[in-house]
């Protein structure tokens, strides 16, 4: 297998998500990392596959597989945003998506309703999954991994400007921040700590996103006391994000700087049940 094969994550067509379940109070999550399209969406759809891709987070699956637990998003955020409301989780309107028009016309109400069911179950599901880590562990830590894209100008134009796109940039407006602090402070310790290329990662807190996203809004309304949800935002250093073309070397790096963040983040959390 090559290596860029080894990176890329190939689901059934028929399957919303993927769920693995370990020892551990810590799970990884990656909602934006699905590409597929329900079939009878296709010919509704403006947006070609390049386009898609360029707004969806492709491979971070690859960051949280050596994490027990993790959660994958197999279907593309523009057939639903699983990170966003309910009501605001289908793009209907360009300025839901960047300003793309997504869609050649109003999307029927059927069509609609087939994706928010998704979403429902999305969230039925992820509460039962946290509740079951609840259940054995007291409390647990969920890393929301996304990623961003930075030259939004096109594929030779400069990338944004350093003070407003950290390399990770850690989302903390949807948690109790003085609550938490003993477990994440330690954790952006640990990834500032890394080094890559040469140099130690560039983390910052509520740069470039503030992390108010659905998933862990959810997490903080329904495990207030127990549930601390990350959002983690990587510049897309890792891949062109024009061409879509990985860099091997940086998504093993950050794959292994995950790895080395789970024993600092259960020790954090030990004695918080």
């Amino acid at each position: 297998m090559s290596a860029i094969q080894d990176v890329i994550v190939n689901p059934d067509p028929a399957e919303w998500w993927s769920a693995h379940r370990g020892a551990s109070p810590i799970v990884g999550t990656a909602i934006h990392n699905g590409h597929h399209l329900r079939s009878d969406l296709e010919d509704l759809m403006v947006l070609d596959g390049d386009q898609r891709r360029r707004e969806e987070d492709p491979f971070t699956e690859f960051f949280i597989r050596d994490l027990p637990n993790r959660i994958v998003f197999h279907r593309s955020r523009f057939e639903i945003d699983i990170n966003r409301a309910r009501d605001g989780a289908i793009y209907h309107q360009p300025e839901q998506a960047w300003g793309l028009k997504v869609w050649k016309n109003r999307l029927p109400e059927p069509a609609s309703s087939t994706s928010l069911q998704v979403h429902d179950a999305y969230y039925a599901m992820l509460e039962s999954y946290l509740r079951g880590l609840v259940l054995q562990y007291g409390a647990f830590v969920l890393l929301d991994i996304h990623s961003y894209n930075h030259r939004r100008d096109g594929a030779e134009a400069p990338e944004m400007a350093f003070d407003k796109a950290p390399q990770i940039n850690i989302g903390t407006s949807s948690m109790d921040r003085q609550r938490w602090a003993p477990v994440l402070d330690p954790f952006m310790d640990q990834l500032r700590n890394f080094e890559f290329r040469g140099a130690h990662m560039d983390v910052r807190e509520n740069i470039a996103f503030q992390g108010k996203g659905e998933q862990t809004r959810f997490v903080r309304e329904r495990f207030p006391e127990t549930g601390c949800a990350i959002a983690i935002e990587f510049k897309k250093f890792f891949m062109d994000e024009w061409t879509g073309e990985p860099d091997i070397e940086a998504l093993t790096a950050m794959r292994e700087m995950i790895r080395l963040s789970l024993p600092v983040l259960e020790q954090s959390m030990r004695g918080r049940s």
